[in-house]
């Protein structure tokens, strides 16, 4: 068996194929929000290794293979190819992270204050993550204005990102630090 090239000299010109063979420019909409479903997955990824919960942890790594999942499915051509599944991401999925923000959320102390990222290393990564969630989500719905895109996977984003903010309190509160609040008199 042949072993295949990394390389393909397709892209250089700028163009890359959807799955079902559409060409499309590399800037557009479609590759920027599995692009950005991807780097967020990357990130992740660099979480898990980090100080977590062993329970957070393995949730990240079924988000991961879901936001896989996710990326396919955005990077296929609705016009082109008839999707079977159009995702593998569903309610049961968006549940299991509301679970994991609900029980997340009531080992917390009430949020007064906003808070500024750098409370510690794994909890300042997680806050990268979930900004790099919410841009995914936003070009996830810029995608959704042309070519619809299904409910729960917009419901399952910006839940994803409710987790994340939530899980970087959690690190926060189980490595026994303080919090990092923004001072809002800029002192």
């Amino acid at each position: 068996m042949k072993k295949s090239n990394v390389y393909t000299k397709k892209g250089d010109q700028g163009m890359t194929s959807l799955v079902g063979g559409e060409r499309v420019q590399k800037t557009d909409i479609r590759v920027e929000a599995y692009g950005t479903v991807d780097e967020l997955n990357t990130y992740l990824g660099w979480l898990s290794t980090k100080d977590v919960p062993a329970k957070d942890v393995a949730l990240i790594h079924i988000i991961q293979h879901q936001l896989f999942s996710l990326g396919s499915y955005l990077a296929t051509s609705h016009t082109s190819k008839d999707l079977v599944d159009k995702t593998i991401i569903s309610e049961k999925s968006i549940t299991a992270i509301e679970t994991a923000i609900d029980e997340a959320d009531n080992m917390l102390p009430p949020l007064s204050q906003f808070i500024l990222p750098g409370a510690s290393e794994s909890s300042a990564l997680c806050h990268v993550c979930r900004t790099v969630c919410r841009r995914a989500e936003r070009r996830i719905l810029t995608l959704n204005a042309i070519s619809p895109i299904d409910e729960v996977v917009l419901a399952y984003m910006n839940r994803l990102s409710d987790y994340l903010f939530v899980l970087s309190r959690k690190i926060v509160f189980v490595e026994n630090k303080e919090e990092f609040f923004w001072n809002k008199t800029c002192i």
